[in-house]
């Protein structure tokens, strides 16, 4: 089945204890589109400049993704700096050069109307919403936010999770939505506003899903990694292996969505062992699936 996501493609250039890097490609819609490539059929919504070349999109063509939905506008891609130190859960912004996404308006293709998942990505909530309400033809809805956009767009984020099936945040994100503290309570308050369910980051520890209609939480772990080059994407990549595993699946059960969280942190473990997308664009599926069974074995007795 295919899923359509809606985000950012853009260029990152970046600094870690392990190096740097000059305007690599980046953005949350080529984080997801990629992890998500492995499981099921890609199409992205987005849009870059005149300096995003032939090569940078066939990153994404390479494995398959279905591109027709980037729009190329005059100007130059959305550029974001940073750097990380010792602390690699912590990213320092140098810079964000919003250029041609400043004035994004997501144009859908007709061939993506029969999409039959949709991601919206982080963007602003009220484009989010008009995704959200041109495609009502499709089976489930992810979404991801963040706190800039619960700071200052609240009541549109609202609006806009009313019609989101699953939330995708981190802790803090997920505590400043329901300013509650707790977290288990926070999650209450998120899914009240309109998710069936929640899945919560934790980084470096893993995720946790909640669940509207009664199931207990479930918890994902993290894969202790001997190298992470560059945290950039993990969170992206999570929600692609999530997403994308459940789009690949015939049925939406709660154990679907159980082993989505599995494959998300996978995902998330393959995308920080390298600069940038690089570990996802070649990793194969047999490497996936072991991996997936070392996850499982962090969290099953025999």
């Amino acid at each position: 089945m295919s899923i359509l996501v809606v985000g950012s493609v853009a260029f990152d250039t970046l600094k870690t204890p392990y190096g740097v890097r000059e305007k690599i490609l980046g953005g949350s819609a080529t984080y997801f589109s990629l992890a998500a490539s492995h499981f099921t059929d890609v199409r992205v919504v987005a849009v870059v400049g005149d300096d995003f070349s032939a090569d940078n999109e066939n990153v994404m063509k390479l494995r398959g993704i279905d591109t027709r939905g980037i729009e190329r506008a005059s100007g130059k891609t959305f550029h974001w700096g940073g750097e990380y130190g010792e602390n690699l859960n912590e990213a320092k912004t140098n810079f964000t050069d919003l250029n041609v996404f400043e004035s994004f308006q997501p144009k859908i293709p007709k061939e993506y109307n029969d999409s039959q998942f949709l991601f919206l990505a982080n963007i602003q909530p009220e484009l989010q919403l008009d995704v959200r309400n041109a495609m009502n033809g499709v089976k489930l809805v992810g979404g991801d936010t963040m706190n800039l956009w619960i700071n200052i767009k609240r009541p549109e984020l609202e609006k806009t999770l009313a019609r989101v099936d699953i939330l995708l945040i981190n802790d803090g994100e997920a505590k400043m939505l329901a300013r509650e503290n707790s977290l288990p309570r926070a999650a209450k308050k998120v899914l009240e506003m309109g998710p069936r369910a929640l899945v919560i980051k934790h980084g470096e520890y893993g995720a946790t899903i909640f669940f509207k209609d009664g199931h207990h939480p479930f918890r994902a772990p993290a894969l202790p990694l001997d190298v992470v080059q560059d945290p950039t994407g993990a969170g992206d990549s999570f929600a692609g292996g999530f997403m994308g595993y459940i789009a690949s699946q015939g049925e939406l059960t709660p154990t679907v969505l159980k082993r989505a969280m599995f494959y998300g942190s996978v995902m998330g473990s393959f995308a920080v062992e390298k600069f940038g997308p690089e570990r996802l664009q070649e990793v194969t599926r047999k490497e996936i699936d072991e991996r997936f069974d070392l996850f499982r074995s962090l969290t099953h007795l025999d």
